[in-house]
């Protein structure tokens, strides 16, 4: 689809890191978006993968549909880097970020352009439900770990609440930022945007009928996956601008009474015990950063 002045134009992004067939499905889903004829939109593919793993995928979905794929490479594996670069190469007026690892619904983009239109936001994010192959165990589906909050179409959001796995942003709000997104984020580096961006003055909301569904596979489903997931999580909150000497005191003050807690936990239910253990190693995260030990030393949590 060719870009025209008389539209609007949504750039649509998506960082992707050695996930060729879940790329291959998103990009088809992407190709069947209903615009209503109101906007244009093209697809921006940055490629983490310094082997560019993901090239082939995007060269023959290009071959077979009419939608326009740019596909760029960043070598040095960073989100903030990926994101970045893929913004370098987004040429619409709106710009819209999705995890390689979702599947949006059909009218994705419209009810996010139309949302966004119509309360004159700078940009607009919809919710991220879960999607299963199998189903996993009772506790993990009592615990509701996979399942984000959720609001009121139209909600306005604070940076606590910022995500870019499902949003549209005007891409204005942008012009001027040498760096979007902070590359010494190893993750969190957007909701470190929104908080910036919300400094600024811009205004971000919530549409509710805007889904995309992500892909919960079995290996997320570990207690020992969702305790690193917790540890590099706080980590990252230690070197977050918003973290402060309270913030320190709190976790000392959490850990040693959550653990005590443990024993009562685990007598309620699985799902009751990992929520608290979950939550006692994301203290431990933020407390080993303070003290120099650095447990998970990679840049993300995957398996």
């Amino acid at each position: 689809m060719e870009i025209t002045k008389d539209k609007s134009h949504i750039s649509v992004c998506i960082c992707t890191y050695k996930r060729p067939e879940l790329l291959r499905q998103l990009l088809i889903e992407l190709g069947r978006q209903d615009t209503a004829e109101l906007f244009g939109y093209s697809i921006v593919v940055a490629d983490n993968d310094r082997a560019e793993s993901a090239r082939s995928v995007v060269r023959v979905f290009s071959e077979n549909s009419q939608i326009a794929v740019n596909y760029c490479v960043e070598p040095e594996q960073n989100i903030a880097l990926a994101r970045n670069k893929a913004l370098e190469n987004a040429s619409g007026d709106f710009v819209a970020f999705i995890d390689d690892d979702e599947l949006p619904a059909r009218n994705w983009l419209l009810t996010l352009f139309e949302t966004c239109n119509r309360y004159r936001a700078d940009g607009v994010l919809g919710p991220v439900k879960p999607r299963f192959e199998h189903m996993p165990p009772q506790w993990v589906m009592k615990g509701k770990f996979y399942e984000r909050p959720t609001y009121e179409t139209g909600f306005v959001i604070d940076w606590k609440k910022g995500r870019t796995g499902n949003v549209l942003l005007r891409k204005r709000i942008i012009g001027g930022c040498k760096q979007a997104f902070r590359t010494d984020f190893l993750t969190g580096e957007d909701q470190d945007f929104f908080r910036r961006m919300i400094e600024k003055g811009h205004v971000f909301i919530w549409c509710n009928e805007a889904v995309a569904y992500e892909l919960v596979p079995p290996v997320r489903w570990s207690r020992w996956f969702m305790l690193r997931r917790a540890l590099l999580r706080g980590k990252i909150a230690l070197v977050h601008p918003s973290s402060d000497a309270l913030d320190i005191a709190k976790s000392l003050v959490a850990i040693p009474m959550y653990t005590l807690l443990l024993p009562i936990m685990f007598l309620l239910g699985q799902h009751v015990f990992m929520k608290y253990l979950i939550k006692i190693f994301d203290h431990l995260g933020k407390i080993f950063a303070l003290i120099g030990i650095d447990p998970i030393k990679e840049q993300y949590v995957t398996e």
